[in-house]
């Protein structure tokens, strides 16, 4: 059987979002907030977020981490594939956080918006969408 995965999220998957995680099931176990490198775009109805330090003066995406079961985690692929306006729209990528200041560092996958399709979007320069959406 599968382990379970984490899964740092940052947009309408966060609690109390649209998608909020922590009302699907099998039910996540929630594992604390942390901001990790990258810019936020503003799509409308959702955020997209680069990973890294794509634009001068910003670079930290607020979010939440969740260990999430294999069954879950399908369900999660599919919440974001009814975004994409083509297949390679959102890249799940496998990143290196903390959950805490001076943590142990562990992995967590990410859903990253394709580069090419943020071009004219605004930026969300606090990087919190329940923020500043």
């Amino acid at each position: 059987m599968p382990a379970a995965q984490l899964f740092f999220v940052y947009g309408t998957l966060r609690r109390g979002d649209d998608n909020d995680i922590t009302l699907l099931k099998p039910a996540p176990k929630f594992l604390g907030q942390t901001s990790i490198a990258g810019t936020m775009y503003h799509f409308g109805g959702y955020p997209g977020v680069i990973l890294g330090y794509e634009k001068s003066g910003h670079g930290q995406i607020v979010g939440e981490v969740y260990e999430v079961s294999p069954e879950l985690e399908k369900v999660l692929d599919a919440i974001e594939a009814q975004y994409p306006v083509a297949p390679d729209y959102y890249i799940k990528r496998s990143i290196t956080l903390s959950l805490q200041a001076g943590g142990a560092p562990v992995q967590a996958f990410v859903y990253e918006v394709n580069p090419v399709y943020t071009l004219g979007k605004p930026i969300i320069a606090s990087g919190d969408w329940v923020k500043d959406r």
